[in-house]
């Protein structure tokens, strides 16, 4: 997996970690696609070009995606399990993706 997220969140209540990570995408898809329409940025086209193909295989209608499909939850069920977690994604390489 050459680009992707770790992170620790808390759904609290009737909310699911599915619909918090679901609501993440959209919030983060949008504002990702909005600043790259909006803001001077040169490598605008290609940027757009990657996400609208990304949507080719889709049967649902839409211009641009930006996340793959699905996640890998692990609930968090202890505090060593925690520090483990925290460590890992302290730890876990970051790969430049600059062209």
């Amino acid at each position: 997996m050459p680009s992707h997220l770790h992170m620790i969140c808390k759904a609290e209540g009737k909310v699911s970690l599915s619909d918090v990570l679901r609501d993440f995408k959209t919030f983060t898809s949008k504002n990702v696609i909005s600043q790259i329409q909006e803001e001077p940025e040169s490598r605008r086209e290609w940027m757009l070009e990657y996400f609208s193909k990304a949507c080719l295989h889709l049967k649902k209608k839409q211009n641009y995606k930006v996340w793959q499909d699905g996640n890998q939850t692990k609930e968090i069920f202890s505090t060593s399990f925690l520090y483990e977690k925290l460590e890992y994604i302290h730890n876990n390489p970051v790969q430049d993706l600059r062209i």
